[in-house]
């Protein structure tokens, strides 16, 4: 892991300038550019909080400030999974002819995510001040829960991004597990429609800790599941440590099968 380190370090502005034209290259060509980063959950959260009040009975208050600070780090993982799948395929020509750690790739998906998702994070403040929440003190776990999630995106990435190199219909199944994964995530609803029992099950969803987490110290303002958080942390980096230890296995043969 040490070389890992060094090798990104030594090749720390390339892995700037993939960042930048990841970020760029999303809505290169488009008339209105990163404005789409805004637009986007915004659009979704207008349809689910015209729909789903009827659907589901839901009477939370100030349910569309509820929804974006769901819908937004949902839409953080979802893009990064989805770009991040692909990403090699995506870049097959400059892997077939130039030398580069081939983690700065998915590496840079993920941060690239990360940035868009704190641009769009000016809309949960918006939200705030208009619905009359406001904010708290608690506003400062918000680095932990970003780490979390970070560190569950990167684990995954890594995995999916070196397995569909091999099996090209792994985006397939990959973008139908996520979409599953929605409808167990309390995007749209709040965990306690469920009884205890089935809420231990859903809590088994990393996503679920991580949502609940920022919906803690923005809506509901108290202070979030430290220790669960501590938990994925801890348990994402198990998983990071092995599913890069696997792509490092992978990518070995990603020229040839590029």
């Amino acid at each position: 892991m040490i070389s890992f380190f060094q090798e990104l370090y030594k090749y720390r502005e390339l892995l700037k300038t993939n960042v930048k034209k990841e970020i760029r290259g999303k809505y290169k060509g488009s008339f209105l550019g990163v404005l789409w980063s805004f637009i986007n959950p915004l659009l979704m959260t207008l349809v689910y909080a015209i729909v789903f009040p009827f659907i589901l009975k839901n009477t939370t208050p100030h349910y569309v400030t509820y929804l974006i600070i769901g819908i937004l780090p949902w839409n953080w993982f979802t893009m990064v999974i989805a770009q991040g799948t692909t990403s090699f395929l995506s870049n097959a020509g400059i892997i077939k002819k130039v030398y580069f750690p081939r983690e700065i790739i998915p590496i840079s998906v993920v941060t690239s995510g990360l940035v868009n998702f704190l641009i769009s994070c000016l809309i949960i403040i918006v939200f705030l001040i208009c619905s009359g929440i406001g904010f708290s003190k608690y506003i400062l776990f918000f680095p932990i829960i970003l780490i979390a999630e970070y560190i569950v995106c990167l684990a995954v990435v890594f995995l999916t991004s070196a397995i569909n190199v091999y099996i090209k219909d792994a985006e397939y199944i990959i973008n139908f597990l996520v979409t599953m994964l929605f409808y167990a995530t309390p995007v749209l609803y709040t965990m306690d429609m469920f009884p205890a029992r089935f809420q231990k099950i859903l809590l088994l969803n990393p996503l679920v800790t991580i949502i609940n987490s920022y919906r803690n110290i923005f809506f509901y303002q108290v202070m979030p599941g430290i220790k669960s958080l501590l938990i994925i942390i801890l348990v994402g980096l198990v998983l990071l440590y092995f599913s890069y230890k696997i792509f490092k296995m992978l990518e070995k043969g990603f020229a040839e099968e590029l």
